[in-house]
């Protein structure tokens, strides 16, 4: 199997994009709580995308545990909805560029034909870097804006943004798989991952999403309506705090890991505007 035999691609036909980069996230392992594909759905909500490519699910998926969804259309008709990859752009005119988006769901088998897919993408409408978004269970309180640690195998790239580069050994997932792609074909790529309370990992938990599109402004120069999810993060706020409240051991684990939080006191990568700046000085150096 190929990657052109599963992959649709449509854009021919649209108008070039301004110095593009590949935004991903994954729902699966690599994203607890959806956290990561709910920053990129945040990221372009009011705003017009289209979409240019479409992985087939049927050979990437066991539907015994990815299965599709029956439902009702507008007509009352009865349909199936798939486990969906499409890939899609959005132009952000008042940012510094625009963005490829994939807001998907991670491959049960068939990994090396599904990063081919998107390699393609990437290749096809000349992206410039490729940025992965993830959500992990951390040792994280949940009344604290968690850290997002970054990094990157380029070493240039690593040093201007303060990243860190992977020095994990052992097994991995589609993620991992893919930003070792990106480094044999010479794409820089970036991993962005935030923690996620591990004792709420069954609930929603927005302020990790908040975390993510905070960075990604910065980073990537574009608007991420990052303050549009405070109410989001409010509400559950309020969810998480009676969860926690009459359980008196969680409680005080939760005040430990507080005064823990507070100790560190910053986030694992920086949150200043240089950092769009020293990523574009980047890219232009790579063209």
């Amino acid at each position: 199997m190929i990657s052109k035999d599963v992959l649709t691609a449509s854009w021919d036909d649209i108008a070039p994009l301004r110095d593009p980069v590949f935004l991903i996230a994954l729902r699966g392992w690599f994203d607890v709580s959806n956290a990561a594909t709910a920053a990129i759905e945040w990221c372009v909500q009011e705003r017009v995308v289209t979409i240019v490519g479409s992985i087939d699910p049927d050979p990437f998926f066991d539907f015994t545990h990815e299965r599709p969804e029956v439902y009702l259309d507008e007509d009352e008709e009865r349909q199936l909805r798939w486990p969906e990859n499409d890939i899609y752009v959005a132009r952000f005119p008042e940012g510094a560029r625009d963005l490829v988006l994939l807001s998907g769901v991670e491959p049960h088998i068939h990994w090396s034909t599904f990063i081919d897919c998107i390699v393609d993408v990437a290749q096809g409408l000349k992206c410039s870097a490729v940025v992965s978004l993830g959500a992990l269970a951390d040792q994280v309180p949940h009344t604290r804006l968690p850290p997002v640690v970054g990094s990157t195998t380029n070493p240039d790239l690593a040093r201007r943004l303060g990243l860190s580069q992977p020095q994990y050994q052992g097994p991995t997932g589609v993620i991992g798989v893919m930003q070792e792609r990106f480094d044999r074909t010479g794409m820089p790529a970036v991993s962005l991952r935030v923690g996620v309370p591990h004792y709420l990992t069954n609930a929603q938990h927005p302020r990790s999403t908040a975390a993510l599109l905070r960075h990604l402004e910065h980073v990537l120069g574009v608007p991420t309506n990052h303050g549009a999810i405070d109410a989001d993060v409010r509400r559950w706020a309020v969810l998480h705090e009676e969860a926690v409240e009459d359980d008196a051991q969680t409680l005080a684990y939760v005040r430990m890991l507080e005064q823990q939080f507070d100790r560190r006191a910053e986030a694992a990568i920086p949150t200043g505007e240089d950092l769009a700046a020293e990523f574009e000085k980047f890219l232009r150096e790579q063209d």
